[in-house]
């Protein structure tokens, strides 16, 4: 047991050691850090000053906004979908179901950039480009067929039983739908929304492709490194991940197995 808590604090290290690198980046004296021949890892001269000067000397307000509308927008998209979607693919045969689930992940495999490029074209002549509605629609494109996988197990794991009970008292297609189906899957529905939207608050490929001059924050976070502005890039870097904490911090409950498969069991 105690190999199996030392994997897991070694994971741990593994993957918060790069978060530990850029609040030390942030919040370090730039003398110690991005200055230094070596960087110190010890937060020797803690300062605001660095977020103070990157905050004050860049656009970061319209970025962020866009990000959030963007991923917001996404994730409500992706729900009014996924949830018809999901539901549907639950009521129909496994030999029917699962391999159209099987397509729907394999089209994520394809790289967004060789998709991205004809989407660009098309969304020109809709006169979608540079647009948070444009930019959505296309994110929507990655995040919807792992909602519609989530949300299938969701509605397959409620018993058929409760929705025959509902139709026999009188209840149609949407009351069934409202009343009983989506309060019961409110946990998968949540883990959708959630996972769909931390997809596209980072998103980057597509981003910089439909809004290249006011685009979101991982674009502005990118053009700030690679133009020399590194300590922007951090600042930016840090207040972009945070969110990403918070909700998953808190929401943390709906990422787990049960949930995410309808939160209902036998």
């Amino acid at each position: 047991m105690k190999w199996v808590y030392l994997g897991a604090l070694i994971l741990g290290v593994y993957f918060l050691f790069p978060l530990y690198v850029l609040v030390l980046l942030a919040f370090n004296s730039p003398s110690l850090t991005i200055l230094a021949k070596y960087p110190s890892l010890l937060p020797l001269s803690l300062t605001l000053n660095n977020l103070k000067a990157s905050l004050q000397g860049s656009a970061f307000l319209d970025p962020f906004m866009k990000s959030l509308e963007t991923a917001t927008l996404v994730g409500l998209i992706t729900i009014l979908l996924a949830v018809p979607a999901g539901y549907g693919l639950s009521r129909l045969p496994r030999s029917v179901s699962y391999p159209f689930l099987v397509l729907l992940l394999v089209t994520n495999m394809m790289p967004a950039i060789v998709i991205g490029i004809p989407i660009a074209v098309e969304f020109i002549k809709l006169h979608l480009f540079e647009n948070v509605i444009g930019l959505a629609l296309a994110q929507t494109l990655v995040t919807l067929p792992i909602a519609t996988f989530i949300l299938q197990g969701t509605f397959s794991s409620i018993p058929v039983d409760l929705e025959n009970q509902a139709r026999i008292d009188g209840a149609d297609l949407f009351r069934r739908l409202f009343f009983v189906l989506l309060p019961l899957a409110a946990p998968g529905i949540t883990a959708a929304f959630l996972i769909s939207w931390m997809f596209s608050w980072d998103e980057f490929t597509y981003a910089i492709l439909l809004m290249p001059y006011h685009s979101t924050l991982p674009v502005t976070i990118y053009l700030d490194v690679t133009r020399g502005n590194l300590l922007a890039g951090v600042a930016f870097s840090l207040i972009s991940t945070l969110p990403v904490l918070f909700i998953t911090f808190a929401l943390q409950k709906y990422l787990k197995g049960e949930y995410i498969g309808g939160g209902i069991k036998g």
